[in-house]
């Protein structure tokens, strides 16, 4: 469960005794859900206008030397957040680095069959994530681990997917946090789907609770027909749906340059709705912004098409190999741009943290990996031959032919017996 949200409960992800922190959601004084929509946002940095937004514009409340940043439109959903609250982002965040860096190690040792890293990218689904309300529902890809970790989700759980014992791990009607999609970008059209519901359901009762959805996608995925689909059905019926687009910079091994030669946040104006660019390192910008689109969407109002600009620090999935098409160079400063850094140094400064504060969230992260490890190893081996039988709801020539031809391939990896074998130890 997300530190900024465990206030009910006291307990940490892994079990471990937490203390009482105050959620996020609505204290940094916007609208409650219901209201009228938020104020424009003028003429703020990163915030489509009739010129568009140009490739260095963002909306950065906090940068990368840890100094803050006054804006008209979006610090106001800043400047009344409790410090627990902003210590909260910082716990979220280092947990989910060290919950990814032990679920690299298990991939590594065998224990998983693939893990998609979400290093660097702390920042803009902490700060996104931690604006939900509860009755929000959000449309993750494959690599939304810190919006799971808002949501409530036991982050071991993630990791039956990848393990391969089941195609989901968890029910997303207790979180409002959908399964992941594996294929790219189709949740960006169930995201609009589920939005237009909320819709219909407000209409046929006015008394229930007013809600958005975020659809998480990637710079990649961007380019995907998808994407377009959804922002076109979502823009025409007014759907409340943020759609937060996560610009790591790199999809897979093609440059974000190849894919779009404008940032991507300058496409919201064909499609009539709001758009935003911030610095997606920046977690209390990430913030305030989806803050602001999800009045905005709740307040019926339609949708809002956010860019947070971040960075893919380590390799797209464990397959995949970075050196091949990347430069050392730009990894080194992008790492001068690390989101945890920026927070702790504010923290510090405003004598909101302490060693203490820092070796304890330290201590539970580990804690964390230590539970992450032991539940993993307890869920068992994947039976591939369950795949096989479900292809189908009846049995399948086709499909028998290809599980005999797997259990032969399997067959041939069978220890030989020594005894008979020839040869033998030098």
């Amino acid at each position: 469960m997300g530190a900024a949200q465990q206030a009910d409960t006291g307990t940490s992800g892994s079990g471990a005794p937490a203390s009482p922190r105050p959620q996020a959601g609505n204290q940094a004084g916007n609208p409650p859900a219901g209201s009228q929509a938020p104020s424009s946002a003028g003429n703020s940095a990163g915030v489509l206008r009739n010129a568009g937004v140009g490739p260095d514009e963002a909306v950065q409340l906090l940068d990368e030397h840890g100094a803050t940043h006054h804006d008209a439109t979006f610090s106001p959903y800043i400047e009344k957040l409790d410090p627990d609250v902003l210590r909260g982002f910082y716990r979220d965040m280092a947990t989910v680095r060290r919950f990814d860096t032990e679920a690299t190690a298990l991939q590594r040792q065998g224990e998983l069959a693939l893990w998609v890293p979400v290093i660097g990218q702390e920042a803009a689904q902490i700060g996104s994530g931690s604006a939900m309300n509860k009755a929000d529902y959000a449309f993750p890809t494959y690599r939304e681990h810190g919006v799971a970790l808002t949501r409530g989700l036991d982050l071991a759980d993630l990791l039956k997917l990848f393990r391969g014992v089941t195609n989901g791990g968890w029910d997303p009607r207790e979180t409002n946090f959908h399964l992941y999609t594996l294929v790219l970008a189709a949740q960006t059209l169930h995201a609009v789907g589920y939005a237009m519901g909320i819709s219909r359901d407000l209409v046929a009762d006015p008394t229930t609770e007013p809600a958005a959805v975020v659809a998480y996608f990637g710079d990649g995925a961007s380019s995907e027909g998808d994407v377009h689909e959804s922002m076109v059905f979502a823009a025409s019926y007014d759907a409340p749906v943020v759609f937060f687009c996560q610009n790591n910079n790199w999809a897979i091994s093609v440059p974000f340059e190849v894919q779009s030669k404008i940032p991507l946040v300058n496409r919201a104006a064909g499609y009539g709705m709001p758009g935003i660019r911030v610095d997606g390192n920046d977690v209390l910008a990430v913030y305030a912004v989806t803050q602001w689109a999800l009045d905005h969407a709740r307040s019926g109002h339609g949708p809002v098409f956010i860019e947070a600009s971040t960075y893919r620090v380590g390799a797209h999935t464990t397959a995949d190999d970075p050196t091949k098409y990347r430069m050392n160079a730009e990894e080194e400063l992008w790492k001068t741009r690390d989101p945890l850094a920026r927070l702790e140094t504010y923290l510090r400064a405003e004598n909101l943290a302490d060693d203490a504060f820092f070796e304890q969230v330290k201590n539970d992260g580990d804690e964390l990996a230590a539970h992450v490890r032991r539940t993993t190893l307890a869920l068992g081996s994947a039976d591939i031959r369950h795949k096989f039988a479900t292809v189908y709801a009846e049995a399948h020539p086709l499909v028998a032919e290809e599980l005999a031809w797997f259990e032969n391939y399997e067959a041939s990896f069978a220890d030989v017996d020594t005894e008979n074998a020839q040869g033998g130890a030098a």
